[in-house]
């Protein structure tokens, strides 16, 4: 690999390519181009074929596809129909035809067109008042033959089409003069993938000669990015640490036991998840596993398998939930699975206060506790383990680098869990958690029931309210979950407060009703579902607050409110929240209108109950844009990687960073080096 010198590290200011004054520089930061590197990288979503220049008697028409025209200019009018309004036209002819150039409110154009000159134009052909016509070309003066494929790049107010190109030219230029300045650097530049300099593959997939050579451009450009990005998961690995851990020694007494008191067989998903687990903690190194499954796919009793192998060998072990709510559910559930144990248990939350308080703190520093569960409270100063060797993170994408951080910091190189009920899928894996190893658990434990699904109109409210009240009446629970918390004039979509007043004032009158969303304080929001819990509540009105949320096995309604507004993943989650005790559950989704796309999200909800499958299928549908920030997990936006498919490119680049970092690993280098990849969004890649 060359040396990185300050030369390399140069940056262009966007204003270093010529005819991009002050004016177009603020127009371009609106796009966030700042620099020749960012212009570089801003790939065009589409291309034009102007390969072939139709006859214009020939040239298919109303088939919404832009065509490429040639001809001689017969005439240029301009007219005023009305006040406010101008229309130019051109009218241009080749012996086969004739079609009209029209223009609205554009009458500065009439100078650049001259009677008698040739004339190419590209646009969408129309018939219109029984002539061929074209609204607002492009137009170039002369036989422009054999342009190939044009890019077509995202836009802002006061930009045109050929500023974008004319920019991204002159940035190329610049980069051919000054190399340096390329993103990507050359350790992601030598694989199978790379087929052409670096400089030819920017050029050919701004300006393709053939959708061939873009395609291979593209991928070769898709493995730099994809290697860079893996890279920085594997420098966030290095910065966290990974390092000699504790070697626990071969499964005891006491998971021999705490296995024969399970009142349930463990599926085949939580065997593999604790045999990997198992593996990492008897290794040297410090474990980084995530464990991801399914909604009420068992992970709490992973976890507590992982946390007894650590108690065996002599070390304390800590789970942190993102709720008070949520930790104490976990602990209410480790109570009963180490009964008649000899394993100490504490709950540390917010709401944990004086003498209790100090209590805990001081056993735990004595190590009279063995696993400590709790919120955020657990990374406190005064929270101090006398020997902490695993840390367990529930809903891991709630918390920060930071927060865990700070709880693995409170031992030596303790080993590290985390916990997800959010599927994902492989690719997404892949790229969201390169630097953790992953077990999935995709079956549910038996006996469970499937939760019935319907998806609904607004007609059908009255019924679905019936339905409910007959089931509150049996002794049942019910949640109503809609999107918004108050009441927008953008939004055609009643607000959780307005559904609230209107539930308990007129449908359900003689029902306990409870109202929770993301703008209560946490305690008030705590009591409410803790009401809800106990059954105080028979119907809980609640934004996606309780998307994460707590076991409630007498809940048996999920009725959601606005579903076209939901993602897949996000309505599987809710969906998850009934169906936790022996009755029959139901998900009931309530539509108001929404695209063919929001139609066929909620088919698949009626018959898929896979998470996994879901998760994919809401890939497919949205797309591989921002993806990361869907998930709010930090990560840069793909520019060209396309991670439905280029998984291949995906293990290819992940295997090869992690070689690169095997052999000539150095952090400092791989900073630089990503910073100008991904510039400011590389921040967000280190902290999440």
């Amino acid at each position: 690999m060359k040396v990185l010198d300050k030369e390399f590290f140069m940056e262009f200011s966007i204003r270093d390519i010529k005819g991009i004054g002050p004016r177009k520089e603020a127009l371009f930061a609106r796009l966030h181009l700042m620099t020749v590197t960012d212009l570089l990288q801003y790939f065009p979503r589409d291309y034009e074929d102007r390969s072939h220049i139709w006859s214009i008697g020939q040239a298919p028409c109303g088939t919404g596809e832009a065509i490429l025209l040639c001809g001689t200019v017969a005439s240029v009018q301009e007219a005023r129909p009305r006040r406010g309004l101008s229309l130019l036209k051109v009218a241009v002819g080749d012996g086969t035809g004739a079609v009209e150039l029209v223009w609205f409110n554009q009458a500065f154009k009439k100078r650049q067109f001259k009677v008698g000159m040739t004339l190419t134009a590209f646009g969408k052909l129309e018939w219109a008042y029984g002539r061929r016509q074209m609204n607002s070309p492009d137009t170039e003066e002369g036989r422009v033959e054999g342009s190939g494929f044009v890019p077509v790049y995202g836009l802002t107010d006061g930009l045109r089409q050929q500023d974008v190109r004319k920019a991204v030219r002159g940035a190329l230029d610049l980069a051919a003069v000054h190399p340096d300045i390329l993103p990507g650097w050359d350790a992601g530049r030598h694989s199978a993938f790379s087929q052409m300099p670096s400089l030819t593959a920017y050029e050919t997939l701004h300006f393709p000669p053939s959708l061939e050579a873009k395609e291979q451009a593209r991928k070769q450009m898709a493995f730099e990015e994809l290697f860079d990005m893996q890279l920085g998961l594997l420098l966030r690995r290095h910065r966290e640490g990974k390092r000699k851990g504790i070697k626990c020694g071969p499964n005891g007494r006491l998971l021999r036991s705490f296995y024969e008191h399970l009142p349930f067989t463990l599926t085949k998903g939580q065997t593999r998840a604790f045999l990997d687990i198992q593996n990492d903690m008897e290794s040297e190194v410090a474990m980084q596993r995530l464990v991801q499954g399914d909604v009420g796919s068992g992970k709490t009793v992973v976890a507590a398998l992982a946390l007894a192998k650590i108690v065996e060998n002599g070390y304390q072990g800590a789970l942190m939930a993102p709720t008070g709510i949520l930790a104490a559910q976990h602990y209410e559930e480790f109570l009963r699975l180490f009964k008649d144990l000899d394993v100490r248990i504490a709950l540390l939350t917010g709401r944990t206060t004086g003498k209790e308080r100090q209590q805990i703190l001081a056993d735990l520093h004595d190590g009279a506790i063995d696993i400590l569960i709790g919120t955020h409270a657990l990374i406190q100063d005064d929270v101090l383990f006398y020997s902490l060797g695993l840390v367990v993170t529930d809903e891991q994408h709630r918390f920060g680098v930071r927060q865990r951080s700070a709880l693995a910091r409170k031992g030596q190189e303790p080993h590290a869990l985390f916990m997800t009920a959010t599927p994902i899928p492989r690719t997404l894996t892949l790229s969201l958690y390169g630097d953790l190893d992953v077990s999935s658990i995709r079956e549910l434990p038996p006996g469970r029931k499937m939760v019935k699904t319907y998806a609904v109109g607004e007609a059908l409210r009255r019924r679905v309210y019936t339905f409910m009240d007959k089931l509150m009446e049996a002794g049942q629970q019910c949640y109503v979950v809609c999107p918004l918390v108050e009441a927008s004039e953008s939004v055609d979509l009643q607000a959780a407060t307005d559904l609230y007043e209107e539930l308990r004032h007129k449908f359900f009158k003689k029902r306990t009703c409870g109202l929770v969303h993301g703008r209560m304080a946490g305690k008030e929001k705590e009591a409410v579902m803790e009401a809800f819990q106990k059954g105080d509540i028979d119907l809980l009105v609640a934004t996606s607050v309780i998307e994460v949320g707590v076991n409630v096995p007498n809940a048996t309604i999920m009725f959601i409110d606005g579903a076209e507004r939901f993602g897949l993943a996000q309505l599987h989650q809710l969906r998850g929240r009934v169906g936790r005790g022996d009755l029959q559950a139901y998900c009931i989704l309530m539509a108001k209108g929404g695209s063919e796309e929001t139609k066929q999200r909620l088919k698949w909800m009626e018959t898929i109950h896979d998470g996994f499958t879901l998760a994919e299928k809401d890939l497919l549908l949205r797309g591989s844009g921002q993806l990361f920030g869907y998930l709010q997990h930090g990560l840069p936006d793909l520019k060209a990687a396309d991670i439905i498919n280029d998984v291949a490119i995906l293990e290819a680049a992940r295997d090869e960073a992690r070689k690169w970092w095997q052999t000539s690993g150095d952090a400092a280098v791989v900073e630089e080096a990503l910073k100008r990849r991904f510039g400011k969004s590389f921040a967000g890649l280190l902290n999440n």
